[in-house]
């Protein structure tokens, strides 16, 4: 007499696999975001260092060619010698976005302090909370090829301010200290992190690079630390 020997068969019924799909996709909605936003910090930040080391390697090359490091008293209005025409000339630029002041094909237009239009809807400070002023951004500006916008400030006297949209003007988050940095040459033609100690935006008490400032300059002095800071990208105000 032959047997029928039934053989079990072992497997996951479709109420286990839904649970643990259940479970996988609650894990994911977790954890997703937080990569999300990991990788966005990490790309401002290499955006940062590449820019930083593009405009030094602009000023060196000027050096190179004139035997002298540009400096504030190098730029000469008068006689036309503009911060932004020496960087151009060595930098790989993708769009000529004019002055910025008075200068309707700018890309950050601003039509100074009579027409009410001195501050950027475009930007915000650091906290999101107020409009930046645009008079130190309205000395010329240029798009350079991985799409960053540079901005010049050279008619203050004696200073020279270069500043850096590392990821494009028409990307978030748009704030001062968050995805537009500043930095400043001194006297002896260096180029400096604004926020470093004798830079314009120094302050012992972080006035401009406060989490909870509201003022239209906070973010400014945010270059140095973001430079030099492990965790500053984790810790942007929201």
């Amino acid at each position: 007499m032959k047997l029928n020997i039934l053989k079990k068969s072992y497997g996951f019924t479709l109420a286990e696999v839904l649970i643990t799909l259940g479970i996988i996709g609650i894990v994911a909605a977790m954890t997703l975001p937080t990569l999300i936003q990991n990788a966005r910090y990490k790309e401002l930040e290499t955006r940062l260092k590449r820019s930083y080391s593009v405009i030094s390697q602009a000023l060196d090359m000027y050096q190179a060619q004139t035997g002298e490091r540009i400096k504030p008293t190098t730029v000469d209005l008068r006689n036309s010698t503009r911060l932004k025409d020496v960087l151009i000339k060595n930098i790989k630029t993708v769009q000529d976005c004019g002055m910025g002041s008075n200068d309707d094909e700018a890309c950050i237009k601003h039509y100074g302090t009579d027409s009410g239009k001195e501050s950027s809807d475009t930007y915000k400070n650091f906290t999101g909370t107020s409009n930046i002023n645009l008079m130190y951004f309205d000395d010329g500006q240029f798009v350079i090829n991985d799409g960053s916008l540079v901005l010049i400030e050279d008619s203050t006297i004696g200073k020279l301010f270069i500043s850096v949209d590392v990821n494009g003007y028409n990307k978030n988050p748009n704030r001062l200290g968050q995805d537009l940095f500043m930095f400043q040459i001194n006297e002896k033609g260096t180029l400096i992190p604004m926020g470093a100690k004798d830079t314009n935006f120094y302050n012992i008490n972080d006035y401009y690079c406060s989490t909870s400032g509201k003022y239209d300059m906070n973010g400014a002095g945010c270059t140095y630390k973001a430079l030099n800071e492990k965790d500053y990208f984790k810790n942007l105000p929201k």
